[in-house]
């Protein structure tokens, strides 16, 4: 897939997004986008997944089946989550059968099956990204373009995805992402370009950083924890219990990432249960700290790295 002089402006006479970008797209493997907010990087992908054309240039040789994960989900569209996705397999191609097959395979992977039933506008953003991401993964894509698809789901639908992009590379198709975690698929891009005031550039990619062991943790109590806790650990609510993370805005103090939020968190309960994921060398702590504030340690476990 080539492009050539491409440039994209809003309107016609609105600002330039994309200029004189000029980049060839292996047929195969995978390729990360990076830049600042507002530089340009959505704009790209859609560009390459095709939703826009460009407004001077041409871009040639994208492959029939692309499918793409956009940065925002239209969730209020009038479909349950399963006729929704059995909806777009039947667009790329797929037979009814096939197509709910699928759709139901994939809201499985992702843990979304209890909701193949609900209605796209009452979903969760998790769920709804979800739905998203497993739409893309449908008919087997051979251009599979991800908008920040990470963003919104939780630790295990995130694993899940990392399998699905490595699958399809394994097949041969071409995967393009972008993602605000530095760590994701760290090491593993065959290409790597930057975007900046409307050029596109190829750059390096710097060393992964070293894999570190992880611990999770699924605790329970009444008491609120403080808003800070050692190692900063990711939490996730336990399914059944009212344990909940609220939401902090942006570079405020916090305990990790809340699923489905790009904000810091603090921990509530009332009472509830909490699965707090750390690096190791802070799990003691983190155990201190929970023990302290008369929480109960229900289950421990080693989850692999972090990269």
């Amino acid at each position: 897939m080539r492009l050539e002089r491409v440039g994209r402006r809003h309107g016609l006479r609105g600002p330039w997004v994309l200029r004189e970008v000029s980049l060839d797209l292996p047929a195969a493997g995978l390729v990360r986008v990076t830049g600042a907010n507002g530089t340009g990087k959505s704009t790209l992908l859609r560009l390459l997944a095709g939703i826009d054309a460009p407004t001077e240039g041409r871009v040639t040789g994208r492959p029939a089946r692309t499918a793409y994960v956009p940065e925002r989900f239209p969730a209020a569209l009038p479909f349950t989550a399963a006729d929704y996705l059995v909806h777009l397999g039947r667009i790329q191609g797929l037979g009814r059968a096939a197509a709910r097959t699928r759709a139901g395979d994939w809201l499985e992977r992702f843990g979304a099956a209890g909701h193949a039933r609900t209605p796209l506008a009452e979903l969760s953003k998790g769920t709804s990204q979800k739905v998203a991401v497993a739409q893309a993964l449908l008919a087997d894509p051979a251009l599979l373009v991800l908008d920040e698809a990470w963003t919104g789901l939780d630790t295990g639908a995130r694993a899940e995805l990392d399998t699905a992009v490595r699958e399809r590379l394994t097949a041969g198709a071409a995967v393009v992402y972008v993602d605000h975690d530095p760590r994701r698929l760290a090491g593993e891009a065959d290409a790597l370009y930057g975007v900046e005031a409307g050029r596109v550039r190829p750059v390096r990619e710097t060393p992964a950083a070293p894999a570190r062991p992880l611990v999770r943790i699924t605790a329970s109590g009444s008491r609120p924890l403080p808003a800070r806790l050692p190692g900063d650990p990711v939490a996730e609510p336990v399914p059944g219990h009212d344990g909940r993370a609220a939401r902090r805005p942006p570079g405020e103090p916090g305990t990790g990432l809340a699923p489905g939020d790009d904000g810091r968190v603090a921990h509530t309960a009332a009472p509830g249960a909490l699965v707090l994921t750390v690096d190791a060398a802070h799990s003691d702590a983190l155990l201190g700290v929970l023990l302290a504030e008369a929480w109960h340690i229900d289950h421990l476990e080693s989850e692999g790295v972090r990269v």
